[in-house]
């Protein structure tokens, strides 16, 4: 499993534009095989942040769906990101 979490910075009166602008990737993302979850979504306390989760069953479905990433609008749009891959090698369920 690939676990795919991080977090891009936006200007905050940006916010709501970019995440609008996610709504169609986030919904490809969901229906695309190997996908298990995908979600982008504002950060509860920082106005700025948005948040990246997504978990998919291996790397191989990572890239096939990834294509060449955000659209351009959206990459002039981030001001700062820090997402990073995880290998996941085991998962035990806390519920």
């Amino acid at each position: 499993m690939v676990i795919v979490a991080g977090h891009i910075v936006v200007d905050p009166q940006q916010r709501e534009t970019y995440l609008a602008s996610s709504v169609n990737v986030v919904e490809l993302a969901r229906h695309a095989p190997g996908c298990l979850d995908f979600a982008i979504s504002a950060d509860l306390v920082d106005a700025g942040r948005i948040n990246i989760f997504e978990r998919w069953e291996s790397q191989a479905a990572v890239e096939a769906f990834r294509g060449s990433g955000p659209s351009d609008e959206q990459s002039a749009a981030m001001l700062a990101a820090s997402v990073a891959e995880y290998d996941v090698a085991d998962v035990r369920s806390l519920i």
